[in-house]
């Protein structure tokens, strides 16, 4: 295990004095993720930082791939700039989601994220990989028809019969050209993820109450292992112990050994849900779960700064009361939807129909702010 056991020393806090979390307590010691909003500058080295895993939760996977790539151009897009928040206090809740993502950390364990629709549930992950400079986010969409498989990796057979029917006739022609089973297969985010490395990866498996019932219960022997087998290897890897196989990151592949992918450092896994539906005990039992509450009008104010830069913050003050008071009236509304809004009001639109009076910027305010959920469906 390379992750040391050893606390992190002290560094300065978000606001006030060292250590301290703005809400009157000083920082724990054992907070490496501390929700700043830009990369930390006091983690140069996180594997040595990371406190070490409970014995139960320690992974012997390896040899470990190369760090993975970065991707500021998501980020940028997911969160904005990377604005420091330091002259803002953590507030109670902001305080218990630190405290829930580094207890994950720790504890080498997903998290569950639930929450009302657009109250940045995703942009969690993302945020904890900017700070803790993890790298690109791998990011599992589920619908209906996600599967386990579908998750670790995916593999064409169809194609490969095809090129071995061809690679038949070319022999026969003195033309043998036979292509690597590695070219038919493709590492999914969960299986990218799972791959030894020496940081974790941050894995975002996003709505996940859209799957199909049984996918929480096909999840529970990956996530307590933290390893799988890809049968289409093993039963190849006398004659091919090793295979290089294309991963989720673009451009990038990974060596598979005797057809078994094991972890070294488990994974940041984010796992969001709208709370349209429970989950198994068991499955529950492996995550740690915190609710997102919907934004205040200062961290509103801060989000819209991050994607507006230079903006001046009064300038939005009353844009985002009437936002919050139209958010209670239809029982929820989304982030996306707050800077939409912002957008048209920096454009001509809102110049053309300040122009008409207040009614017509209204209108445009109303086909924006559309409420998230059906009446009666909350």
């Amino acid at each position: 295990m390379t992750a040391s056991a050893a606390s992190p020393a002290p560094d300065p806090g978000r606001s006030g004095a060292a250590g301290d979390t703005g809400n009157g307590g000083p920082t724990p010691p054992w907070w490496i993720y501390r929700g700043t909003g830009s990369p930390s500058p006091y983690l140069a080295s996180l594997q040595e930082r990371l406190p070490a895993p409970p014995p139960w939760r320690t992974f012997d996977g390896g040899p470990d791939q190369p760090d993975p790539p970065s991707d500021d151009h998501e980020s940028a897009r997911v969160l904005g700039a990377a604005t420091d928040t330091a002259s803002r206090p953590l507030t109670e809740h902001e305080t218990n989601v630190v405290d829930a993502v580094n207890t994950a950390l720790l504890l080498r364990r997903p998290l569950l994220v639930t929450g009302d629709p657009g109250v940045g549930k995703s942009a969690l992950a993302h945020r904890v990989s900017r700070e803790l400079g993890l790298g690109r986010v791998l990011h599992w969409s589920i619908t209906s028809r996600s599967d386990l498989r579908s998750g670790l990796y995916e593999y064409d057979p169809i194609a490969r019969i095809h090129d071995i029917s061809a690679d038949a006739a070319a022999s026969s022609a003195g033309e043998r050209v036979e292509r690597p089973i590695g070219d038919y297969l493709r590492l999914g985010p969960l299986g990218t993820a799972l791959l030894p490395h020496r940081l974790p990866r941050v894995l975002l498996i996003d709505e996940f109450d859209k799957s199909d019932i049984d996918l929480a219960d096909d999840l529970l022997d990956v996530l307590e292992n933290a390893s799988y087998r890809i049968p289409e290897l093993a039963r190849v890897r006398s004659a091919q112990p090793e295979v290089t196989v294309p991963t989720d990151d673009p451009g990038h592949t990974a060596t598979v050994r005797e057809g078994q992918v094991r972890c070294h450092e488990f994974p940041f896994i984010v796992i969001t849900s709208n709370g349209e539906r429970p989950f198994p005990p068991a499955f529950r039992r492996r995550c740690l779960p915190i609710r997102l509450e919907r934004p205040t009008a200062e961290q509103l104010a801060d989000i819209v700064s991050a994607h507006f830069i230079g903006r001046d913050r009064d300038r939005d003050r009353e844009l985002i009361t009437q936002f919050l008071s139209r958010r209670d009236e239809l029982n929820g509304l989304s982030i996306d939807q707050l800077l939409n809004s912002v957008h048209l009001a920096s454009s001509e639109v809102h110049a053309h129909a300040a122009s008409l009076g207040p009614d017509a910027w209204n209108r445009i305010l109303d086909l924006v702010w559309q409420r998230l959920t059906e009446a009666g469906h909350e």
